[in-house]
């Protein structure tokens, strides 16, 4: 999570807890794509670390209005906390097929791979490498497209790729910045 925090620290907050301090980054109870980047601190991000926080803010809007209410907040801060790992994949999954389809195809595993890169910074694999990986482990049929089921099944059998892509999707300082109170000014 971050220095001296775990996922524990996260999941002994209540409800009410977490309500008190998504109102105090967010007193109209509504977060706009904005005020996420804002309270984030994302400013000058290339355009495809940009893409990313876009299609990340837009998965948590779970009823597409654009703005994050604190019942879509709680949602989100569960599936990170406390979702079992095919709630997790399902959700990598949809972040991952960028157009929607119900496919992942190379482009938009590499897209959205360099985009995280773009933001935190992992770079032990570049986005070549870990789309190549994903698709020698992952598709079974060779077609050039993940299903959702080829995705789970594929990441769940392989120990490794399991823990890169947990890695690269760590959304706890999404979580330690609004647990700290601490508001980012552009």
């Amino acid at each position: 999570m971050g220095a001296g925090e775990s996922s524990d620290d996260f999941a002994a907050m209540d409800n009410s807890q977490w309500y008190q301090k998504f109102m105090n980054q967010c007193p109209s109870g509504q977060l706009s794509l904005y005020e996420f980047k804002t309270i984030l601190g994302l400013r000058g991000m290339s355009p495809q670390a940009n893409m990313y926080v876009e299609r990340v803010f837009h998965i948590f809007d779970l009823n597409q209005d654009g703005f994050i209410d604190f019942l879509e907040f709680i949602a989100a801060i569960n599936l990170v906390i406390r979702g079992k790992i095919d709630q997790k994949l399902k959700w990598y999954f949809k972040l991952y097929d960028a157009d929607g389809n119900g496919c992942i195809d190379k482009k938009e595993l590499l897209n959205i791979f360099t985009a995280i890169q773009a933001i935190n910074g992992y770079t032990s694999t570049s986005p070549e490498e870990f789309t190549d990986m994903v698709f020698q482990k992952v598709d079974v049929n060779n077609d050039g497209q993940l299903t959702l089921e080829e995705f789970i099944t594929g990441v769940e059998k392989d120990e490794g790729l399991m823990e890169l892509i947990t890695k690269t999707f760590d959304l706890s300082n999404v979580l330690k910045v609004i647990q700290s109170g601490r508001r980012h000014s552009i």
